[in-house]
């Protein structure tokens, strides 16, 4: 079988090159967004993509997400304080609320009235929060190896990337305890990120082709480590979901599928789907299947 990397360089060389972003700065909820969109395409409603990461901003997927720019605009954009959006006031204060609630009025303050929404990894959990706050704003939901609707996949996770972790990695991340990720230490937080980020591959050789960022954001460490310490339980919120759904996620993530087949069930008449020969990233190591899939549900 062909490895990522020429699965990965055969897929772009049918695709078009990525195109421009048109960068803007919109003010939303009292702070100024930086905000990246491609060129509109005829009538097809925006699709808003959301990154995870939670520490880092928009480049996570960007141009990773550029073939989806044949059938429609995208809109990515840095969270508040990530990037080069404005940070609140104050900063170890940040909650994921604070990042939902900014989706819909975002969206309000674009003059959209209705777009598909992505979301990966823990931007998948920003964006069924956010479908479920503005249910009339969104037309189509997917979710891309997103976390769960409760937390508790956080300890397996950890497990599991200690498990596919080779010598160095896993000695890095048995320095990290848990309960240290559950304090707003940047240092900390980013360390544990590139020592996990390999895991997240099926082919470790391939991560190093997408090096992760060396900078992260004080308010996006605030959020994650309140996520990692108190724990979270969206059921509820995610039940209400009423726009179609659909759930992909790399069959050989470290992020359990288990927990995509938990989030299918939950969110009403949500379809599931595993990608063959992917981790966390199926945009780079299974893009024909990913694009095939999104493309199918969005148009």
């Amino acid at each position: 079988m062909d490895s990522a990397r020429d699965r990965f360089l055969a897929f772009r060389r049918t695709i078009p090159r990525a195109p421009a972003l048109d960068r803007q700065t919109v003010r939303v909820r009292g702070l100024a967004l930086a905000v990246f969109t491609s060129p509109p395409v005829n009538d097809a409603p925006p699709l808003l993509c959301v990154n995870g990461g939670m520490i880092v901003d928009h480049v996570m997927l960007w141009p990773a997400l550029s073939p989806l720019a044949e059938s429609r605009q995208l809109i990515l954009y840095d969270q508040r304080g990530r990037g080069a959006s404005q940070p609140p006031a104050d900063p170890l204060a940040a909650r994921i609320e604070d990042d939902v609630m900014d989706v819909p009025a975002l969206r309000r303050a674009l003059g959209i009235r209705q777009w598909d929404v992505l979301g990966h990894s823990w931007g998948g959990g920003i964006a069924m929060l956010a479908t479920a706050a503005d249910p009339a704003g969104v037309r189509r939901l997917a979710l891309v190896d997103s976390v769960g609707d409760t937390s508790s996949w956080m300890a397996p996770l950890r497990a599991e990337a200690l498990a596919r972790a080779n010598a160095e990695d896993r000695a890095a991340l048995e320095g990290i305890p848990e309960q240290a990720l559950g304090a707003p230490e940047v240092g900390v937080h980013l360390a544990h990120l590139h020592a996990s980020y390999a895991s997240w591959f099926v082919d470790r050789a391939f991560a190093s082709t997408f090096p992760m960022p060396k900078r992260a954001s004080e308010t996006g460490t605030a959020v994650l480590a309140q996520l990692r310490r108190d724990g979270y339980d969206w059921r509820d919120r995610v039940r209400a979901i009423r726009a179609p759904t659909l759930v992909l996620h790399g069959e050989g993530d470290a992020l359990s599928p288990d927990v995509a087949r938990e989030l299918a069930a939950a969110i009403p008449g949500a379809r599931m789907s595993l990608l063959p020969h992917s981790g966390h990233f199926p945009f780079w190591e299974a893009p024909v299947e990913l694009f095939a899939a999104l493309s199918a549900f969005l148009a």
